[in-house]
């Protein structure tokens, strides 16, 4: 099923995009193309084979959770450009 300028449109209103006409035709054939994509990977057959999650081998050097003291209030605040007594003071970013 191909996806239609509607989807694309309604996908940039949730994702809060102002696209051209242009552009969501160029999304649309974008978005089928890697839908499609997706539903040819779909048809190979896995049978046998082992799911992985990290085909390189290689693996994560984490240290130890360790619990130690908290860092005071005062000292996370002191290069803060706004705070209150308790938090930092930032601008708000979101507007609907």
């Amino acid at each position: 099923m191909p996806i239609s300028e509607q989807q694309v449109r309604h996908l940039a209103s949730l994702a809060r995009l102002d696209l051209s006409d242009s552009e969501i035709a160029s999304r649309a054939h974008d978005l089928d193309a890697i839908v499609g994509y997706v539903t040819q990977l779909a048809e190979v057959d896995t049978t046998g084979v082992e799911p992985i999650a990290n085909v390189t081998g290689l693996v994560n050097v984490t240290r130890a959770d360790v619990a130690a003291a908290m860092l005071p209030t005062a000292a996370a605040l002191g290069n803060a450009a706004q705070k209150n007594d308790s938090a930092f003071l930032v601008p708000k970013v979101v507007e609907r």
